[in-house]
């Protein structure tokens, strides 16, 4: 057969691959797909590869739940995917040589794509900001632990022992450069394997919690290869720590005690001469900067279900821990939902704060775009900036707890209006499901308290 050029290009630089690896990505944001020996590589790019179509909609446990028409119902049928353009990359951490290229499923007859694919939501929205001349800059912060793979007695688990002995793993010292060094072979692999992907990853820095990191990612004007970044990042970041023998999890709040794990989302909107619209310096900045902030404010509580998707996330929602509990914003203000960052003129964006590391950056992406676009798309008016501690109160409005936030984002029309009519619907089953399974077990602290 063949090759396709990408593919031969590939394989003459990297001539000891073993593996191809199509990766897709559910709705956990957990890596899938097919791993193909090289020689039957090039069927990716002539025939795609087939497997069910509602992948996509996979919960943390791997599990279908026939929800609104997507599984058995509608008989399970395959969807084909192929390579997407670019993304042929190297896997440094595998100890077979092995490749990756991500994969997207062609549409079904008829249809763009498929309704219930995050990333085409995502794809949706982004062409939504042409008719008002704009287009999205974004970059993504992510927020994980390295951890023991070894859990106590009562199947918890601990933050990695750092390389130092003597050094207590649950010290925070956020910003720390003696941390950065203890953990310095792990974060330089990390990096190394993000330039051999073409991640742009930046600045990593410690974070508050034991073993906690963040690793920075480069601003693009694709909000969709923004979020595959994203995804590549986590992947990286995993891969490279089980080398080494320990996990890396991007929970939400994987210990009570210590500081959870966010995935933060700075944006700007340019116009068709790729002028930053927020620059305060220009007559329209101010306004169209508020404009895009009360969007946010009108549509956040709504999307929480996207920003915060398992029982788990909503553990980091807590006043006075520089997590969002309302909808403030403020600038050069943590403790606000939606910071303006130092910086203004061509660099002056909007820091989105509120989603939890392990949420999909698809739909946390595509939300906060459609808070942007409605907010611009009906010139909205934000609240006054906040100064001072924003987060010393929790609003009790927002949706603070899974159920809740499942039920405002079924019954939401602006969430139905931008992701389609079926969606919101659908990703709450699923997650409904989830926490369904989630709590069919008897949980340790039952005994504690119950016995």
């Amino acid at each position: 057969m063949t090759q396709p050029a990408e593919l031969a290009a590939y394989l003459e630089r990297h001539p000891e691959t073993r593996f191809v690896d199509a990766v897709v990505y559910d709705l956990c944001g957990t890596a899938i797909g097919k791993r193909m020996p090289v020689r039957d590589a090039a069927k990716l790019w002539s025939g795609g590869v087939a497997f069910c179509a509602g992948i996509t909609t996979l919960d943390a446990l791997g599990a279908c739940w026939d929800v609104n028409g997507i599984g058995f119902s509608d008989g399970d049928p395959d969807a084909t995917s192929y390579p997407i353009p670019g993304t042929l990359v190297p896997v440094p951490w595998a100890e077979v040589p092995t490749a990756q290229v991500q994969i997207a499923p062609a549409p079904p007859e008829g249809a763009p794509h498929w309704w219930f694919d995050p990333r085409a939501i995502l794809a949706d929205i982004v062409a939504r900001f042409a008719e008002l001349g704009l287009r999205p800059v974004v970059a993504n912060e992510l927020e994980f632990y390295f951890v023991d793979p070894k859990r106590d007695e009562r199947g918890r688990i601990t933050p990695a022992q750092p390389s130092r002995s003597g050094r207590a793993p649950e010290a925070p010292r956020v910003l720390a450069f003696d941390k950065l060094d203890e953990w310095a072979p792990l974060l330089a692999e990390i990096d190394a394997a993000c330039l051999a992907q073409g991640v742009p990853a930046g600045a990593a820095t410690a974070e508050y919690g034991g073993a906690q990191f963040e690793v920075n990612l480069g601003h693009v004007d694709d909000p969709v290869l923004a979020c595959d970044h994203a995804l590549m990042l986590r992947r990286i970041v995993k891969g490279v720590a089980a080398k080494h023998g320990l996990e890396a999890t991007f929970m939400s709040k994987p210990f009570a005690d210590q500081s959870g794990s966010g995935m933060h989302i700075h944006a700007s909107l340019v116009d068709d001469q790729g002028h930053n619209v927020f620059d305060e310096t220009t007559p329209e900045g101010d306004r169209l900067l508020g404009h895009a902030i009360a969007g946010l404010q009108a549509t956040t509580y709504d999307a929480m279900g996207f920003f915060a998707p398992n029982i788990n996330a909503y553990r980091r929602f807590a006043p006075n821990q520089f997590v969002p509990v309302n909808t403030s914003w403020g600038i050069n203000n943590r403790s606000v939902s939606f910071r303006v960052p130092m910086g203004g003129g061509r660099a002056r964006r909007i820091e989105h704060r509120i989603a939890g590391a392990d949420a999909n950056p698809y739909l946390v992406m595509a939300a906060m775009l459609a808070g942007f676009h409605y907010g611009l798309a009906n010139k909205l008016t934000p609240t006054p900036p906040s100064t001072g501690n924003a987060g010393e109160e929790a609003d009790p409005d927002m949706p603070l707890r899974l159920w809740t936030a499942l039920d405002q984002l079924e019954g939401s029309s602006l969430m139905a209006e931008y992701f389609g009519p079926r969606y919101p619907a659908a990703y709450a089953a699923i997650k409904r499901s989830e926490l369904e399974a989630f709590m069919a077990d008897v949980l340790p602290r039952e005994y504690d308290w119950y016995l």
